[in-house]
């Protein structure tokens, strides 16, 4: 049956760093922000391989045609299944100016959780999208990762796919970096996440370009996501998400607005 879409205004704030598919060539895990206050997982997206009028950024809004999940046993309740080339830009991307008063607008009135909490609501419900609102971060740590594509996906990446053409490089990141970090209702051992936000995965590869050394750029990037995000001037807070099918959840994008200052009264 074919599915019924719903042309939905969604303002884009997750971008994943993108995984090989066999169907798809390659896909990036995009989630946003609906009109009404939502979240929606837009699956599949073939990101790069989009033509550059549908290639859309963080914070900015889309429309596009979604309908509910009509193929697979993904039941989380965001999933939706977007219809590809409906996807129209909506001017440019939210402002950062007055310490990010545009973005504030929309994401600060969302509802905040503890990764104790959201992990309580997709048992309940199958939530598997949310804001942590961490009380504490503590750490970022380095772990080695397979550095190569597993067979299949080499594969994948190296064949003329009828439909996207020659495949795009895509790198494969030789580390993992994850979050530790408290929450307010958080036990004695505190809480680890990985990141898998695309813009890490970009920096990385750049400073290992400009570096010359991947150890270097695996520093570089502690630096930017550890010292810099997560500043004491920072209300940092981490868009986080499920991996299918499991209860575990990862930090599939950041939101670090300056700390605003309140006023004192005498």
């Amino acid at each position: 049956m074919k599915p019924m879409f719903s042309e939905t205004n969604v303002l884009i704030t997750v971008m994943t760093y993108p995984h090989p598919s066999h169907r798809h060539q390659e896909l990036v895990c995009t989630a946003g922000i609906t009109e009404a206050g939502d979240w929606v997982r837009l699956y599949p997206i073939d990101y790069r391989y989009r033509p550059n009028h549908q290639q859309f950024k963080k914070y900015q809004w889309i429309r596009l045609g979604l309908a509910p999940r009509g193929f697979g046993n993904d039941e989380r309740k965001e999933s939706r299944q977007p219809d590809l080339e409906s996807i129209q830009i909506l001017g440019e991307p939210l402002s950062t100016d007055k310490s990010w008063e545009a973005r504030r607008a929309i994401i600060d009135r969302l509802p905040h959780h503890t990764r104790i909490g959201l992990g309580s609501l997709y048992d309940t419900d199958r939530t598997s999208l949310g804001i942590v609102a961490p009380s504490e971060i503590l750490d970022l740590t380095i772990e080695p990762a397979e550095r190569d594509w597993k067979p299949e996906w080499q594969a994948v990446l190296s064949q003329f796919n009828l439909f996207y053409g020659q495949p795009k490089a895509l790198a494969k990141l030789p580390y993992k970096f994850s979050y530790v970090f408290r929450c307010s209702d958080t036990g004695v051992r505190p809480h680890s996440a990985m990141i898998e936000d695309w813009e890490l995965g970009v920096l990385f590869l750049k400073e290992k370009e400009r570096l010359g050394s991947e150890e270097a750029a695996a520093q570089s990037v502690k630096k930017k996501y550890l010292d810099e995000i997560c500043a004491a001037g920072r209300e940092t807070r981490f868009f986080m998400g499920t991996v299918f099918p499991y209860n575990t959840w990862v930090v599939i994008g950041l939101y670090w607005p300056p700390r605003i200052q309140q006023a004192r009264l005498f």
